[in-house]
């Protein structure tokens, strides 16, 4: 088990029907960062992130029109703050706890 952070268009992360992420603003998202790299090993929803973060490959995954990542570290958190802007979303933790600044970790 972990604690798994989701970026989400939805008032709660897992009732998205209607305001999904599609799979097209994930690609290009991926394509248009220059941090953010396609990890087709792990399968073709997956991105590497090249950021500061203290796993060797921190990664990101797109699943049924949400983001998500587990156990990220604060800097992560940022990255996927920026990232929801950028996609109009919000992060959101497993119980829909709404994030809005990388938390004290």
């Amino acid at each position: 088990m972990g604690y798994e952070l989701h970026i989400t268009r939805a008032e709660h992360w897992p009732e998205n029907q209607g305001c999904e992420i599609t799979w097209e603003e994930w690609l290009s998202l991926v394509d248009d960062d220059p941090e953010l790299t396609a990890d087709p090993d792990n399968g073709e929803e997956f991105a590497l992130w090249s950021g500061p973060s203290r796993y060797p490959e921190p990664w990101f995954e797109w699943s049924e029109g949400n983001i998500s990542t587990k156990n990220p570290d604060r800097a992560m958190v940022a990255k996927m703050l920026r990232m929801a802007k950028a996609l109009k979303a919000q992060v959101q933790g497993d119980d829909g706890e709404v994030h809005d600044s990388p938390p004290d970790w």
